[in-house]
């Protein structure tokens, strides 16, 4: 049996950590916290921690101060939360020597993509509910994990965060039709308003980059007074 990846999370504000403790553990990883920077370094000394989710923005020792520390002396992964809107944090803390960030607010679904990729990269072993998910249809391929869509020529297609996440949730659950409301949460959308169309939205971004006519989608077609449905075959990739 794999043994579970232990992530250490480390962040002042309970209501980042507890939910985030019980995502992480129904995904087969093995959660441990920290509410500050001397809190983390105890739990440094009693766990054998795979990969660290450091807060920026901490009273006290701030979390670039403890990645440059750890840094110093581990190779342990490391991956900042921030909510700053400017690149300065993020830019210093990779020049610190971390591995990956991501901005609060954050889809949980992202963060554990980015946990697995960044695991990954460094050769730590995962359980098999975290094996590669990579999907095919059509000229596409679509890799969950590393959040990359490339055509069959071998070109990456950018994607924002949103597009993306909405495109997995097509991706998932191929010929059925979802509602607007299904689609919100499937993609982990923070947009509760439905009369803003950010789902239609969203789709039309996709076909845009997506169909050879997006004015006569393939893939992507609507459905009156119902959603949307994704008419692809969609197959795993080993």
């Amino acid at each position: 049996m794999t043994q579970r990846p232990c992530i250490l999370i480390v962040d002042d504000e309970a209501s980042i950590r507890e939910p985030l403790v019980e995502y992480l553990a129904r995904n087969e990883l093995l959660p441990v916290v920290a509410a500050s920077a001397a809190e983390a370094r105890v739990q440094l000394t009693l766990h054998p921690v795979d990969l660290i989710i450091l807060d920026i923005m901490m009273p006290g020792e701030d979390g670039l101060s403890l990645c440059r520390d750890l840094r110093s002396k581990s190779d342990v992964p490391i991956i900042l939360l921030t909510a700053r809107t400017d690149d300065i944090d993020r830019i210093i803390g990779l020049e610190m020597g971390a591995d990956d960030y991501i901005g609060k607010p954050f889809a949980p679904r992202e963060l554990l993509a980015r946990i697995r990729a960044v695991l990954r990269r460094t050769g730590v072993r995962v359980a098999p509910g975290q094996g590669r998910r990579v999907y095919a249809f059509d000229k596409w391929v679509v890799n969950i994990d590393e959040r990359i869509v490339t055509r069959s020529d071998g070109v990456t297609v950018p994607m924002g965060d949103a597009e993306f996440r909405l495109l997995v949730a097509f991706v998932l659950h191929p010929r059925h039709v979802l509602s607007r409301n299904q689609l919100l949460d499937l993609a982990d959308s923070k947009e509760a308003d439905l009369f803003d169309r950010s789902i239609d939205n969203r789709v039309l971004r996709l076909r845009r980059k997506m169909e050879d006519d997006p004015a006569e989608p393939v893939f992507i077609k609507t459905v009156r007074s119902g959603g949307y449905v994704f008419m692809a075959d969609v197959r795993k990739l080993p």
